[in-house]
């Protein structure tokens, strides 16, 4: 009964990201609101959202960010491989590492 719950919740929240990303450029704030409820999923089922889904979230105010229309990204000119996020919502700005 568990499994199946999770298993239902995962794929809802997958949805709800994936609409979330086709509609942040004509309806940002109903792409908002799906992230928001994916993440509430996640939370109420105490479920691991998955990485690629994770990476869709701000760190610092936890918005819902789409490359390219909230949030700005660039490749890190160091000798350290990485791509830097920028929000456009609060204006932190992260790193990941390239391996």
């Amino acid at each position: 009964m568990k499994s199946t719950v999770r298993k239902i919740a995962m794929e809802r929240m997958q949805i709800l990201i994936e609409n979330a990303t086709t509609n942040a450029k004509t309806n940002p704030e109903l792409s908002q609101r799906q992230a928001y409820l994916a993440r509430r999923i996640s939370t109420r089922h105490k479920i691991r959202m998955p990485y690629d889904l994770r990476m869709a979230f701000c760190k610092k105010c936890k918005s819902f960010i789409a490359p390219g229309i909230n949030s700005r990204i660039r490749l890190g000119r160091t000798s350290i491989k990485s791509i830097r996020i920028s929000c456009n919502l609060c204006g932190h700005t992260y790193r990941k590492i390239i391996p």
